[in-house]
């Protein structure tokens, strides 16, 4: 796999790059985060009048047919700037179960509005017992009539704030697969309860109390939406690994550049070797942290589903820790100042933290990735 731009993608990156630099000064995005919006609606726009929110949508529906490395570019620069719009939410984790697990008609529906920013749809699938990964699903989809009734919990859905739909997975009583619904964020017995994360992004929890949903409804077909929900996980994992790699990259420069102004004994600290050695130890992290998002990349175009599994779950258990690691270390070499609210360094290391915390911690996929070489080799 060629992992190198071609022409059309880096005027991609650079254009995101122009936005980010313009869009996410430091005071700019501290207003953000202090109106507990969970981002701006006039960014959302940006995205796309700009084609990014289209990027990886098919063309047959109102996209511009790019791939997953579109959504990394994207991703890795937003990271770069500490976003906070819903972009992994619901650009690309919903938007791309819906593209996996839609049929003809719904897709034909809601993938142009997605594209063109005017309705937003999020993933309502982690739950208190799965903790981020697809299973276990406790929420209950009881039919009734010719729809279905929902009653259960979702926690931790990204971008459910903004959202005007959700997907939502269920069991069916007397169904042994996942079954993936289309819900109205209006509906009469849904309850959302915003969550601020401590990286300045939102969250939400779900409560479904009786939710009637009709037939048409259902994502796909019932019992079946398991591989719509891991293909969306699928994208929504790689891209949370670039957005990472993306912070490591602007901590580290700013890390280098302070060590380069700040003075001791009449010298800047840049020249201490011990500190030269740290920050050295800290991109050899983010360049393994790199490599391991190009194998992710990679795995995503294998067919193998196991392999694929075991990759992606590796990627995103070591980009978390890398990441944790040396936005940690870039606090430590700034001294005082990098436990300051405001200052810059610090808000790289929340993002880190969260960002760990999403899609599955480390150590969950560290155990799934575990699980899933021991029962190859058995």
């Amino acid at each position: 796999m060629d992992f190198r731009l071609n022409p059309e993608q880096q005027l991609l990156k650079d254009s995101v790059q122009r936005f980010v630099e313009k869009a996410y000064g430091f005071e700019a995005r501290a207003a953000m985060v202090k109106a507990g919006q969970g981002g701006s609606a006039a960014h959302w726009q940006t995205f796309a009048e700009n084609g990014w929110l289209a990027a990886a949508l098919p063309e047959a529906y109102g996209g511009l047919g790019g791939s997953l490395i579109d959504t990394v570019i994207i991703s890795q620069e937003f990271g770069r700037g500490l976003a906070i719009e819903p972009w992994l939410g619901c650009a690309v984790l919903a938007a791309q179960t819906l593209v996996a697990g839609g049929s003809a008609a719904q897709k034909d529906r809601l993938l142009p509005l997605l594209a063109d920013g005017s309705r937003r749809i999020a993933l309502a699938y982690s739950e208190a017992e799965s903790r981020g990964m697809p299973a276990p699903v406790s929420l209950r989809a009881e039919r009734h009539g010719r729809g279905y009734v929902l009653h259960g919990r979702k926690s931790l859905v990204l971008g459910a704030s903004q959202a005007d739909e959700f997907i939502v997975s269920a069991m069916v009583p007397g169904s042994t697969g996942v079954t993936l619904l289309l819900v109205d964020a209006r509906a009469p017995g849904l309850q959302c309860r915003d969550l601020p994360l401590h990286d300045g992004s939102h969250a939400a929890e779900l409560v479904f109390d009786g939710v009637e949903v009709a037939a048409d409804a259902v994502l796909g077909e019932p019992g079946g939406g398991l591989p719509a929900l891991q293909a969306g996980l699928d994208h929504a994992i790689v891209a949370l690994c670039a957005e990472q790699v993306g912070a490591m990259e602007k901590a580290i420069e700013t890390t280098a550049e302070y060590l380069k102004t700040r003075k001791q004994f009449g010298v800047p600290i840049g020249g201490f070797q011990a500190l030269q050695h740290r920050i050295s130890d800290m991109a050899a992290e983010m360049e393994l942290a790199r490599s391991m998002l190009f194998a992710a990349l990679s795995a995503v175009q294998n067919p193998q589903g196991a392999a694929r599994r075991r990759t992606l779950s590796a990627a995103k258990a070591f980009v978390g820790r890398a990441a944790k690691a040396v936005c940690g270390q870039a606090i430590q070499l700034h001294g005082g100042i990098g436990m300051t609210e405001e200052y810059l360094i610090g808000h790289y290391f929340k993002r880190a933290v969260v960002a760990d915390l999403l899609l599955g911690s480390a150590d969950r996929h560290e155990a799934a990735c575990a699980a899933a070489i021991s029962g190859a080799a058995a």
